[in-house]
């Protein structure tokens, strides 16, 4: 152990400078330039034409959304526009749409009897219900009273809260069949400071702009400039089932997605578009998309409301962009890079030869030598190649 450690920090500081050896062996040749051709192939076409590594690039633009629905859907005899279906009606990064409620009536402030799904609501005796009692799973607080369960020969805990509750009187309408046929807008808007180039999602028209967006839907052959797209069309490219939507709600992500290179015309940098659930699709509580909101009223002074638990579809705007122009900065790095890259070529020939290629000892004795220093001065032991007529194929 003792000659090992003294080995060890006596060779910690011996100083070691390459050797060139040409070895004539025409297989161990042959993988040689093999090995450089794909390095220099795979910094080609992957480092500098597929991830243009000449260029410097921005990949955090700053960016503006602004959605907007429109359409009109009959439930029974009313008539409902984007008022009463659309949430949040200014719009933004993040717009949903009603496709379904469950509407409770005439709800006000009172005591009832809790719903029978509560835990320990259900009795028999006014000393089962504690008073002040409030269960975070029910709907109120517990007067302490035992009550008929509305028109039912149990009893339930009677609670304060709005009366008559959800879970007992809530009404089911039918879904909106007609939203598969909704339009939404989305405007988008994207700066990339570091070059200053400014794009949007809009082709510049000042004749007939405002025309053309009344009329077309987006397709990304004919129509790659209209940003209005049909909820039927968004659920289509997400691979859900409208009927589906309508039933549990859910969320998609719009991806807008901006790769410009800028070394072309600024006119090439376009958006594209996709889509995809991003909520969880299985049948857990958690999955669908729904909200609650109430409309109040007043009647002979006093408060009610109505209500209504809404499924739909949320859609989240989410923007990427990704710019980049020539710089000599990169290339130059890069560049260096490649270059020095190639040298793992002699690294794994020199494995070769010395692990594979016959006569791998002869290699191993001429590749390493030990060279001391003399007191008086320095000798070099070999420099550069020389050759000699060796039987086994090396020549130093």
């Amino acid at each position: 152990m003792c000659l090992f450690i003294k080995d060890y920090f006596i060779g910690f500081l011996d100083y070691e400078t390459p050797k060139v050896m040409v070895v004539k062996n025409k297989k161990l040749g042959v993988i040689y330039r093999g090995v450089q051709f794909l390095v220099i192939t795979y910094f080609i076409w992957y480092v500098f034409i597929s991830q243009k590594a000449y260029q410097d690039s921005e990949t955090r633009p700053e960016n503006s959304v602004y959605t907007k629905m429109k359409g009109t859907a009959l439930q029974g005899d009313h008539v409902l526009d984007m008022v009463e279906y659309v949430r949040p009606s200014e719009g933004g990064d993040v717009i949903s749409t009603i496709l379904r409620r469950v509407v409770t009536h005439n709800q006000r402030q009172g005591t009832c009897a809790e719903h029978f799904t509560v835990p320990n609501a259900n009795c028999s005796k006014d000393s089962d219900c504690i008073s002040g009692k409030v269960d975070f799973d029910g709907n109120g607080q517990r007067t302490g009273r035992c009550v008929p369960y509305y028109n039912q020969t149990f009893k339930t805990c009677e609670i304060q809260t709005w009366c008559p509750i959800e879970d007992y009187a809530a009404i089911r309408e039918p879904a909106l069949a007609e939203a598969i046929n909704f339009t939404v807008y989305i405007k988008n808007a994207i700066h990339f400071p570091k070059f200053k180039v400014f794009r949007g999602n809009i082709k510049p028209n000042k004749r007939n702009g405002q025309k053309y967006l009344n009329k077309c839907h987006y397709n990304e052959e004919k129509h790659p400039y209209c940003p209005i797209f049909r909820l039927g069309y968004i659920a289509e490219q997400a691979r859900e089932k409208f009927s589906e939507l309508c039933r549990t709600g859910g969320v998609i992500g719009v991806f807008i997605n901006w790769k410009c290179d800028l070394d072309l015309d600024p006119s090439e940098c376009k958006p594209t578009y996709s889509f995809r659930r991003l909520d969880l699709r299985k049948n857990l509580p958690s999955s669908g998309y729904n909200f609650r909101f109430a409309k109040y009223y007043s009647k002979d002074g006093e408060e009610f409301r109505t209500l209504i638990k809404a499924f739909g579809i949320r859609l989240d705007v989410i923007v990427h962009g990704n710019a980049g122009q020539f710089s000599i900065i990169p290339t130059i790095i890069n560049t260096v890079t490649a270059m020095t890259s190639v040298g793992i070529c002699s690294i794994i020939c020199d494995w070769i030869m010395l692990t594979f290629i016959d006569k791998n000892a002869i290699y191993s004795g001429r590749k390493f030598d030990d060279t001391f220093t003399l007191p008086t001065e320095f000798t070099i032991i070999s420099y550069g190649s020389t050759h000699s007529d060796l039987s086994e194929g090396v020549a130093l």
